[in-house]
């Protein structure tokens, strides 16, 4: 299995919906158990030998990029000499990952953002999620399922309660219909986990700063046959509220976070 590819982290948006918490902070920086959620989904990623991330940055951008550039010192145990400005690093408790962090702007939307960072992925297929989204999806398979499928685009389907719009599935898992946040609940919607092509560029047009990834890009790809379904039934949970961040604190509180793959 190749796990020499990159992971594109949709990490820009406002966060209106926990602006509670988000109005001091990016929602990705908002944190679980003392670290930031977007943390947290990339030990996931590493655990299962993903570890090149491209970031694509906007509201707050900038509290990103310092957390990653000062995150080594803040991870080691340091003697500073303020008498000549230098320092001794005497143990460090860092992680594995290299990290490209995208200016994507601040106003852009998803398929915006996904544009903006294809000169970084170049040419290679590649995995993406978003940064308020935690699950123990086995990676490998996913990916392993979409080579199989053949398809431009595979995204993890999952089976939460119903507030979220549904995926209509064929027999065979691909995407053929979509249904704005059904009354019934129980469907399968996006989980955020994908495994891209490159050629999905191609279904995002020029002009995409107000264009969302889950509509029109989305939609074209399941029209033409191109977008496939991994199922996944284990865990998942989308930060979309402060009652989805209490929910997963107490979940680490108590030790028991789903999410966790890593030791």
């Amino acid at each position: 299995m190749d796990c020499s590819m990159k992971v594109v982290i949709l990490a820009g948006g406002l966060g209106t919906r926990i602006s509670e918490e988000s109005f001091l902070k990016p929602k990705p920086m908002i944190e679980i158990g003392g670290r930031p959620i977007l943390w947290h989904i990339m030990k996931g990623f590493e655990n299962q030998g993903f570890d090149d991330f491209i970031i694509c940055l906007g509201y707050k951008g900038a509290m990103i990029k310092d957390y990653f550039l000062n995150y080594f010192h803040y991870n080691s145990d340091i003697t500073v000499d303020l008498a000549t400005n230098t320092h001794q690093i005497h143990r460090s408790n860092t992680e594995k990952f290299k990290v490209t962090l995208v200016d994507t702007g601040q106003k852009t939307l998803t398929a915006g953002r996904l544009k903006r960072i294809q000169r970084y992925v170049k040419d290679e297929p590649f995995l993406m999620t978003y940064g308020d989204g935690l699950a123990d999806v086995d990676l490998k398979k996913l990916v392993s399922f979409h080579k199989q499928s053949g398809k431009a685009a595979t995204v993890t389907a999952v089976r939460p309660a119903g507030r979220f719009g549904l995926l209509g599935l064929t027999d065979d898992n691909l995407v053929c219909d979509f249904q704005e946040k059904p009354t019934n609940g129980g469907g399968w919607i996006n989980g955020g986990f994908f495994v891209l092509q490159p050629e999905v560029f191609d279904f995002i047009p020029e002009d995409n700063d107000l264009v969302m990834w889950e509509h029109e890009p989305m939609a074209q790809l399941s029209q033409k046959g191109q977008l496939a379904a991994y199922k996944h039934s284990g865990f998942w949970k989308c930060m979309d509220a402060l009652r989805d961040k209490e929910e997963l604190e107490q979940m680490w509180t108590a030790g028991n976070p789903q999410w966790k793959t890593w030791d």
